[in-house]
């Protein structure tokens, strides 16, 4: 039995293999073009009235087909739900997408299985998406698919086409705030670890619970439909721009007292120093100087303050320092200023050295100058005066 099982799950996965591959070779060939907005209105296209013929048996409750693996496909479409989708307002019907279906009965359909059926329907989404579509084929998502994980996010299991609504503004192109507040959700059908993760942060937390708008959600850093494999070392190495897209933004860090020194701070030390030698010569090779998130999180980010994880925190930031700097004692973190700039009342020592070597270099510097030109003008005075005299 556990040999049969095997075999059977062996051919599935080859046969999953040839849709993928069929899929990504209609797309390379581009056997398939977008559909521009002057073509839905075509004779030839199919119009919104069209949707009650299939309404008709879709919109039945229960309306569910076995596939050949045992899975059952729910067929049934909300009636509802769909006229307020974004396609829905945008005209377009069922044969819009679905392409191959002209009457009833139906042709067979080949998928055997849920996934099989995902991965042959999507590709679709190219006709009107195209840009985005093109993203994705540079996407962590897509070269996880190609390489086998058929269980890597397709366009279909972020954007359900039969209850999406519009998440973008027609006029600015900017995303909706309603839209904006379900991306972690979005993300989490398939990353319910890290979302776990985010909503507990400072960042997650205020977008949940007070719905900010200006805090990063998942796409913020990752990006949309190009998504970026972000275990490299590239995406390390380049991570403190990402967090200063936002933290040296004064309009945003203003409203909530937060220095927007941030940047300048940390590529002034040592550490910063290195990352950023590492980003402009080798950003592909592994460093192990500590980037932003090694110090305040990844996805759990927690408030600088927090007592129990805020780095502000001495016996927190001493923790922090200790996975790179095991021998680190109690009195260790004290020689960082953290992202302090030197003033009179924060770390003065410092400051007035700064200070003093302010005014004191370039007043070495210009008596050293000036002390070359009176030298260089008595030598020429003395040059000329000998000359007169023969």
């Amino acid at each position: 039995m556990s040999n049969f099982l095997s075999t059977n799950k062996e051919r599935r996965r080859a046969l999953l293999t040839v849709v993928v591959g069929l899929a990504l070779v209609g797309t390379a060939l581009g056997l398939t073009q977008p559909v521009t907005a002057s073509q839905k209105s075509l004779p030839g296209a199919r119009t919104a009235s069209d949707d009650s013929t299939c309404l008709g048996c879709h919109s039945k409750p229960g309306l569910t087909k076995e596939l050949a693996n045992g899975e059952v496909m729910l067929l049934t479409i909300d009636a509802e739900h769909f006229s307020e989708t974004v396609h829905s307002s945008e005209g377009l019907s069922c044969t819009n997408c679905h392409l191959d279906i002209s009457g009833f009965p139906h042709l067979p359909f080949a998928a055997s299985s849920l996934r099989e059926a995902s991965i042959l329907l999507y590709p679709v989404c190219q006709k009107c998406h195209i840009e985005q579509y093109n993203q994705t084929l540079d996407s962590i998502h897509q070269k996880q698919l190609a390489g086998g994980n058929y269980n890597a996010a397709i366009c279909t299991d972020c954007h359900n086409p039969h209850i999406q609504k519009r998440i973008t503004d027609p006029t600015t192109g900017q995303l909706l705030p309603d839209a904006r507040l379900q991306i972690p959700q979005t993300c989490a059908r398939c990353h319910s670890g890290i979302y776990n993760a985010y909503k507990s942060s400072v960042h997650g937390d205020a977008l949940k619970n007070y719905e900010n708008q200006e805090v990063p959600t998942c796409i913020s850093c990752h990006g949309v439909h190009n998504i970026q494999d972000p275990r490299t070392d590239a995406f390390r190495t380049n991570s403190p721009l990402l967090c200063a897209g936002c933290h040296t933004n004064p309009e945003i860090m203003d409203k909530y007292n937060i220095s927007t020194n941030v940047l300048n701070t940390y590529v002034s030390d040592f550490h910063g120093t290195t990352i950023t030698l590492f980003e402009e010569t080798n950003s592909d090779q592994p460093s192990n100087k500590p980037v932003c998130y090694d110090c305040h999180g990844v996805h759990d980010i927690k408030r600088a303050d927090d007592p129990d994880y805020g780095i502000a925190m001495k016996e927190n930031l001493l923790i922090k320092c200790q996975v790179c700097h095991p021998g680190a004692d109690a009195n260790f973190p004290t020689a960082w200023m953290s992202h302090y700039i030197p003033s009179a009342t924060k770390y003065p020592l410092v400051y007035y050295i700064n200070l003093f070597y302010k005014f004191f270099i370039p007043l070495v510097l210009g008596g050293m100058g000036g002390y070359v030109l009176i030298d260089f003008i008595h030598r020429m005075v003395v040059r000329l005066k000998g000359a007169d005299r023969k």
